[in-house]
């Protein structure tokens, strides 16, 4: 197959809700909680060569991005020795880390004026500082979670995985990537997976396994561009079928009829806040019945500029930064830590594929868990 990618310029982007928890126990890293010292490792799902991808001593999850803070090594721990109690570890842990940052601001203003001033604006910035490490670790770990609820682990350092110039990621989990979507956003995957890989849906397995050059850097720039696709679905999707609903009790209501359903009970993710706040100055595109019966992939084309920005932009600021320490640590040379590098990595189209295919998922993931944390601890807004 005579593909190469850059035939197929990148999309230019603009710079998930989960189960509701049960009530939380007095759970946290700062209790006198006993877990094993030896966690278990996850499996590792890529392979360049013997023992190239196998998980290093101090790497736990065999992910490429470590916690940082107390409670991310917390909950680590937590997931891997006791799963079914992780959402209720992280809901203590947000309580906590609201209660630290919010006590450390109180008495910043308390202090207002007073000798001691200086002294608690410091430690309430500090306080600030370590907080928003702990939250990006709470990120991470959620999202971690739900890749592990659809089999998939995610790609470790690539520079532990390429041999002789190669990369190759196998399993390629596809399927399990796919399976998270829906139709008519897995259609749009699929497309997107077309634009920046030049591999067609049909594609053969000989085509599969045909191989292209490509540098660390681009690899890097598409894996970032995936990501925040697959936030703009998310954020698409949900906001296509909350018009789809109040469409169609508008037109129940024209035609005098009982609305069937409450507007609390249309607003299942917590979706109040993104219609009359994020998107409260947008127009609708299209009719109320174009809405009712259109597909997802027509209603995005219909998106003016400032719309379309409007739903691919991150809501949080710890979003942005996770995202850049996760690429940072998925591409990062393991040497020079750099990951602007010129150096050209062979590999084939699947294992190309495999990286935006979890890309996008982990995009879907993080509207998620920005729409669940902010709810407990309130996030930076992303201006």
């Amino acid at each position: 197959m005579d593909h190469c990618l850059a035939r197929h310029p990148i999309p230019t982007l603009p710079s998930p809700r989960l189960p509701s928890l049960q009530k939380p126990h007095n759970f946290s890293s700062k209790t006198a909680l006993k877990l094993p010292t030896k966690p278990r490792a996850f499996a590792v799902i890529a392979s360049a060569g013997a023992s190239h991808c196998e998980p290093t001593p101090s790497s736990s999850l065999n992910s490429p991005l470590e916690p940082r803070s107390l409670p991310g090594r917390f909950l680590s721990t937590v997931l891997q020795n006791h799963r079914q109690l992780f959402h209720t570890a992280v809901a203590d842990e947000l309580r906590l880390l609201a209660d630290d940052r919010d006590g450390a601001l109180s008495r910043m203003l308390l202090s207002a004026g007073s000798d001691e001033a200086c002294l608690h604006r410091r430690v309430a910035q500090l306080k600030e500082h370590e907080c928003q490490i702990a939250i990006e670790d709470v990120m991470f770990m959620l999202i971690f979670y739900k890749f592990s609820e659809i089999k998939v682990t995610l790609v470790p350092r690539l520079s532990r995985c390429i041999y002789n110039g190669r990369l190759e990621i196998w399993p390629s989990k596809d399927w399990e990537l796919e399976s998270y979507h829906s139709l008519e956003i897995l259609e749009m995957v699929k497309e997107h997976v077309t634009t920046v890989t030049g591999l067609r849906a049909d594609s053969s397995v000989t085509d599969n396994w045909a191989t292209t050059k490509i540098t660390r850097l681009m690899l890097g720039r598409v894996y970032v561009a995936s990501i925040l696709y697959g936030y703009f679905l998310k954020s698409a999707s949900l906001r296509h079928r909350l018009e789809q609903s109040l469409a169609s009790v508008n037109q129940d209501l024209r035609l005098g009829h009982k609305p069937p359903l409450q507007f609390q009970e249309l607003c299942p993710y917590g979706l109040t806040s993104l219609l009359f706040g994020r998107i409260s100055s947008m127009q609708c595109v299209s009719t109320n019945q174009e809405v009712k019966h259109g597909s997802l992939k027509c209603y995005v084309m219909g998106f003016d500029p400032e719309t379309l920005q409007r739903c691919a932009k991150l809501r949080s600021k710890e979003a942005v930064s996770l995202i850049e320490n996760h690429s940072h640590a998925l591409f990062g040379d393991e040497k020079t830590g750099l990951v602007e590098t010129d150096e050209v990595i062979l590999t084939s189209f699947s294992s190309l594929k495999r990286l935006v295919l979890e890309a996008v998922a982990f995009g879907t993931f993080l509207w998620d868990t920005e729409e669940y944390i902010d709810t407990v601890y309130k996030l930076k807004e992303n201006n």
